[in-house]
């Protein structure tokens, strides 16, 4: 083994030449112990002499002290002259120790006498044995020089000094070496893996995707966690296990990791081979830099977006509509002001919300009960993608969170990120903000947003303090810069209030089956041809307007598409489809983390759309009137105007391919890339020049340069002329028929051309960075423009909705209290069924001057719910500004729906069915006001009848009379319909219509004590009046349940019917029995009731 590898081991080496010469010294001359040594440095060679050497006799030893070791010619006066050898030996022993201590980096400062005087005896003919041994050795110590001259010049100098300065020496270079070395396996950690452990320690939760030339690899627990997620192979490596995948398939296997809940980070390579071998380190490790981390809210930049294999020929729809839902970062705060409110769980929360693909920063600060209802609505309505939360959040909190995740397949899941409490608390969030505002900020007017920030309240500022230190991993704090982008959630005056309650109950953004959006309103409304244009119709679903301005400035939009016979909005529409999702595209150049195939996409649809709006415009002057169309479609080509000159400075062809150094049309503007290219271009004339003189050397005046496999200035000389080739010549590569040369000329400067452009490379990249900055100058504008397109999308597709037949036009009205609907339909199953046609449609008249109290009965799978929620989705349509499925239809302004609906339990927040349902009304009550829809579906149901009875007579009475707001109340408690003798103006009594079929229920009739459920037909109509019975026993009949059980079942709901009946004509006998005056009367009301005591008695 060459001495260079073993000293490039560290330890290893040191450890290889003590082991020897102290074996020789100390191990009693003994030959296994020898053959352990030899062996276990690798040296297997055995002479068959070795083997084969018979046993000799043990001489009498002699005795020779440490002086006698180190001054060995005395000890050759004792001996035989045959024996002369042997201490000469051991001299070249002491010898070879010198010049290994002298090589040493430390010398010893304490001499260890005591481990050498312990063996004053030696025999000098284990010496031999030693040297004969030594001899076999395959090793670089024989080539040192042995000469006696040598020996007799170092024999002065020997003393104990230098064996004690060795074994320090020694014992320092193992020390030393222990950092490189895994403890597990006591092997050496590799350049690259030591640089790997470095990263690993600044980024502990990240798995990291490394850069090695032309694949990333992962490391240690990274590979496994990638094996098993990406399905590919791992496989150990020197310490680690590891796994790599090829660098072009690195944005799929990085989405895939993140989808997972991963955070992954990319580290690249900062340092290119051709300017590494120029350079003064080049014999050292490639230099390796974090570049980017990635997480399921941050997932923004060249790396992981698949714009970047987009072309003319690729339908950009398919490709971006994975990526359409939010992506929303959310941060939560809680301020419990006092303890006694802590302790009741009522509490202050403040959250910010942003999404870095879009750049959209929403703020809220409420006050929570126990319940976090309206933590909850915030959380479903923003769908986030991932949280960040304190250390230690309260325990009704940390319940809320745990249901919401759990709730979802872990691809979907939301990411949990934990941060430290300090980055919560005021002092700190408020010294953070102040550096981060005044300081970082490149502009002058951040003492001017500090202010805004600081008005804002104390848990928003805590948590915008937390997102700031967050996107800073990422890079992304560039968003935060400006605060009037920053828009409050929960706005009681501008939007109507939906719950997570009623989000959920009316089946808003998603249906309560499998949570997918098929089945939900948005569906319904969704027929938007962007994705941007999507997020902005999921935003406006779920805020509705409180405006009457606004809803109908949306409505009259919405009709001018529906009626105009313009082919303007034909051409409006054909402009939207098929758009690459400009939006987040616009975002991603913003961070400067887009690549120039995405921003040529961007900047070249930007530009198209500006001229073909532009040149609309003439004909938007004449033919549409309405002022919100009008408006923001004269308003776009303004927006987009400084795009062109951008695209005009792009090659098109350089940006499709990615190629950064032919990138810039003109470079009047680039001074540094131009001063590199005309230094390459003087390398290639003096290259080409050169050829002149090799075509001489050569005698060949046809002579070329040729290219192959990526080696470039090769001249190719045929086999057969391979003499006429200077000597000095480089021979690159061959084939049977011809030989390919460099002369000394161009080896020369074919290395200095390599690195002119690979220095090119870098400072194209540099000004590619500046372009991208100086861009971002119009992003606030440009994101308008965007915004408006988005509003175009949303007006279209509500337009498309009206086409859909028998849908009308609300009339939407301020400062009236009603609901009135003639024929409608509930929107969603009205789609559902498609053209079977087989809703039936039904009529709502609410009042709040006269009857604003329905309370509903009828038959189980009459379709109760189905119209209560019917009404309140068709307030939800109106008040955004749809039309609406019905014949007629008057809404007044609504400021909230409030909906107590369905059975289910919540085991994450530890509450039971009725716990979930009482704790539903108590927000109900506490929320509600005259303006506000009011839904309640069977309260009272989950506890026995009395009590039930008692909860949803005094609620339902409650909102008759203190709330007074528009209500729905659906019962199977006759008790409730009296409600309507008590408030006979403001309440009325109505049931879903249903038919008995008494013959068929005759003819299942065995005998006379047999009874057999009734056969219920279902009318789906409301109609007037109270219905006595809820026909329970037949939606049994449709479960099948089994046949003896319902039979059973009817007796005994006949039986107790029967004896329910007895005790109210008891109960009105009595009555009557109170009023009587007269003995007359009294007589006469006993033999009435004679007859039917009699009977009672039988029975």
């Amino acid at each position: 083994m060459p001495r260079g590898r073993r000293r490039e081991r560290g330890g290893g080496g040191g450890q290889l030449v003590l082991s020897r010469f102290f074996a020789a010294a100390g191990s009693g001359g003994q030959r296994g112990a020898a053959r352990q040594t030899t062996s276990e440095f690798g040296t297997k060679r055995r002479t068959s002499s070795e083997n084969n050497e018979p046993c000799e006799k043990k001489t009498e030893a002699l005795q020779s002290t440490v002086e006698d070791i180190c001054n060995p010619l005395k000890t050759l006066d004792k001996k035989e002259p045959q024996k002369c050898e042997k201490p000469r030996i051991c001299l070249q022993t002491l010898d070879r120790l010198r010049e290994f201590s002298s090589d040493s980096d430390q010398l010893c400062n304490k001499v260890r006498e005591d481990s050498f005087q312990e063996k004053q005896s030696m025999s000098l003919e284990k010496c031999s044995t030693i040297m004969g041994r030594s001899t076999e050795m395959e090793s670089p110590l024989l080539s040192w020089d042995t000469s006696p001259k040598v020996a007799q010049k170092e024999e002065s100098h020997c003393d104990l000094s230098q064996f004690s300065a060795s074994l320090k020496s020694y014992e320092n270079t193992q020390n030393t070496s222990d950092v490189n070395l895994n403890k597990r396996t006591k092997s050496i950690y590799t350049p690259l893996e030591l640089q790997v452990i470095e990263m690993k320690k600044q980024y502990k939760d990240a798995v990291l995707c490394v850069e090695c030339g032309y694949k990333y690899r992962f490391f240690g627990e990274d590979a496994e966690i990638a094996a098993r997620e990406l399905n590919i192979y791992c496989h150990p490596d020197h310490n680690f296990m590891t796994a790599s995948i090829p660098s072009h398939r690195l944005f799929v296997h990085v989405r895939r990791l993140v989808a997972k809940g991963y955070k992954v980070g990319v580290i690249k390579q900062m340092e290119t081979a051709a300017l590494k071998a120029a350079g003064e380190n080049k014999s050292s490790l490639f230099s390796r830099k974090l570049t980017a981390l990635y997480t399921k809210s941050t997932l923004i930049g060249e790396d992981v977006n698949p714009l970047l294999k987009l072309d003319d020929s690729v339908d950009v729809e398919e490709v971006t509509t994975m990526d359409v839902p939010d992506n929303y970062l959310l941060c939560i705060c809680e301020n419990g002001e006092n303890l006694k409110d802590r302790k009741k769980g009522d509490i202050v929360i403040g959250i910010m919300a942003v999404q870095p693909t879009t750049g959209e920063v929403i703020f809220d600060s409420f006050r929570d009960c126990a319940s976090r209802l309206e933590l909850e609505s915030r959380v479903l309505r923003l769908q986030p993608v991932e949280l960040i939360l304190p250390s230690s959040l309260s325990d009704q909190s940390e319940k809320l969170v745990n249901s919401i995740t759990s709730m979802r397949l872990r691809d979907d899941r939301i990411r949990i990120e934990r941060m430290e409490n300090l980055h919560f608390e005021y002092s700190h969030a408020f010294q953070l903000i102040t550096d981060f505002y005044a300081r970082e900020v490149p502009e002058i007017t951040g003492p001017q947003k500090l202010s805004v920030i600081l008005s804002l309240d104390k848990p928003v500022i805590c948590s915008l303090a937390a997102i700031i230190a967050y996107l800073k991993e990422f890079n992304l704090e560039k968003m935060l810069y400006n605060p009037s982008n920053f828009k409050r959630l929960s706005n009681e005056t501008e939007y109507m209030t939906i719950n997570a309650t009623t989000m959920k109950n009316l089946e808003i953004l998603q249906n309560q089956t499998d949570m997918k959006t098929k089945g939900s309103l948005l569906w319904v409304l969704d027929h938007t041809k962007t994705s941007f244009g999507r997020r902005r119709l999921k935003k406006w679903v779920t805020q509705p307007l409180m405006k009457s301005s606004d809803i109908n400035a949306r409505l009259d939009a919405v009709s001018e598409i529906l009626l105009s016979e313009s082919s303007v909005f034909g051409q409006i529409q054909n402009l939207l489809c098929k758009l690459p999702d400009i939006e987040r595209g616009l975002c991603s150049v913003f961070h400067k983390k887009c690549s120039t195939q995405e921003f040529f996409l961007i900047v070249s649809t930007l530009s198209r759309l500006e001229l073909e709006i532009q040149a609309l415009v003439p004909v938007i002057h004449s033919h549409v009137k309405t002022p919100l169309l009008q408006n923001t479609l004269l308003e776009i080509p303004e927006l987009l105007s400084p795009i062109k000159h951008y695209l005009k400075i792009l090659n098109e062809e350089a940006a499709k391919s990615g190629d950064k150094t032919q990138l810039f049309k003109d470079l009047t503007d680039f001074p540094v890339i131009r001063k590199k290219k005309e230094e390459i271009l003087d390398v290639l004339s003096k290259i080409q020049l050169h050829l002149l003189e090799i075509r001489k050397q050569i005698k060949n005046p046809s002579a070329e340069y040729v290219t192959v496999s990526g080696q470039e200035f090769m001249i190719e000389v045929k086999n057969s002329l391979v003499s006429s080739v200077p000597s000095t010549w480089v021979m690159v590569s061959s084939t049977k028929a011809v030989s390919r040369f460099h002369s000394p000329f161009i080896i020369e400067n074919y290395r200095h051309l390599n690195q002119l452009r690979e220095q090119l490379v870098l400072d194209c990249s540099a000004e590619w960075l500046n372009f991208l900055d100086h861009f971002s100058e119009h992003y606030h504008p440009v994101s308008k423009a965007i915004g408006h397109l988005a509003t175009i999308d949303c007006l279209f597709s509500l337009a498309q909705v009206a086409k859909q037949g028998d849908y009308c036009r609300p009339v939407v009205q301020d400062n009236r209290r009603e609901i009135i609907i003639k024929n409608g339909r509930h929107p969603v199953i009205d789609v559902l069924l498609g053209e079977q046609d087989q809703y039936v449609p039904n009529t709502t008249n609410l009042s709040g001057d006269g009857e604003r109290v329905m309370i509903i009965t009828g038959p189980n799978m009459g379709g109760k719910s189905s119209y209560i929620k019917q009404v309140a989705l068709i307030t939800v349509m109106a008040q955004i500004g749809s039309y609406v499925p019905a014949e007629e239809s008057t809404i007044g302004v609504v400021d909230g729906i409030f909906t107590r609906m369905g059975a289910a339990d919540n085991i994450y927040k530890g509450q039971s069915t009725f716990m979930e349902e009482l704790t539903d009304t108590a927000e109900i009550i506490r929320k509600a006001t005259s303006r506000s829809l009011v839904i309640l579906d069977e309260l009272g149901r989950g506890t026995s009848t009395h009590d039930g009875i008692a909860i949803a007579y005094a609620t339902l009475e409650h909102f008759i009379r203190d709330v007074e707001s528009l209500t729905l109340f659906v019962t199977h408690y006759p008790s409730v319909c009296e409600l309507e003798k008590v408030y006979p103006e403001e309440v009325g009594n109505y049931h879903m219509a249903f038919l008995v079929n008494e013959e068929e229920s005759g003819e299942q009739k065995g005998s006379e004590d047999e009874e057999n459920p009734e056969f219920i037909t279902f009318l789906y109509q409301i109609t007037k009046g109270v219905s006595a019975r809820s026909y329970g026993l037949n939606v049994a009949k449709l479960a099948d349940v089994p046949e003896e059980i319902l039979k059973k079942a009817a007796h005994k709901s006949k039986e107790l019917e029967e004896l329910v009946n007895v005790k109210r004509k008891k109960l009105k006998s009595f009555a009557e029995v109170w009023k009587i005056n007269d003995s007359r009367e009294l007589q006469k009301w006993i033999s009435a009731c004679e007859p039917e005591d009699e009977r009672r008695d039988s029975f």
